[in-house]
């Protein structure tokens, strides 16, 4: 699974809709058209967009493609998101940050003249966290 792909293929909401309704049941291109209220032209452009995320899967009934939603790749998308929001936060390390002023201090000695680098990784960056992103400093603070 491409991640970027999918994502970007549910990014938008047509498409998002399209799932929705394929997730409920099968739809051909004429019947999607008509409960959006989009052209078939419209309707197969998007679904190729799916298909190539790897997102749907089409069986041919008659004279008409039925499209079905391909779950195990949401489900694979859902876990990896699911581990991406379990990842925890590290505290700060001057060994690997030697231009930390805050590692170790309850308070910055340098009150908001801290680089930008330094905010962003120790301090949360200006975010309007009050004691920092790891509780190092109150460099945010005046």
């Amino acid at each position: 699974m491409d991640k970027t792909k999918v994502l970007k293929a549910i990014a938008d909401e047509t498409r998002m809709n399209i799932l929705t309704l394929l997730l409920r049941r099968n739809y051909c291109v004429r019947a999607l058209a008509n409960e959006l209220g989009l052209t078939e032209a419209t309707i197969s452009q998007h679904l190729k967009v799916l298909r190539e995320a790897g997102l749907l899967a089409g069986e041919k009934r008659g004279y008409f493609m039925h499209y079905d939603v391909e779950r195990p790749v949401l489900n694979e998308l859902a876990k990896e998101i699911e581990a991406l929001a379990s990842i925890e936060r590290e505290t700060c390390h001057v060994q690997k940050h030697g231009n930390c002023p805050a590692a170790g201090k309850q308070h910055c000695q340098r009150k908001g003249r801290c680089d930008e680098e330094v905010k962003e990784f120790c301090h949360g960056g200006e975010r309007g966290e009050g004691d920092g992103q790891h509780g190092n400093c109150q460099c945010n603070k005046s």
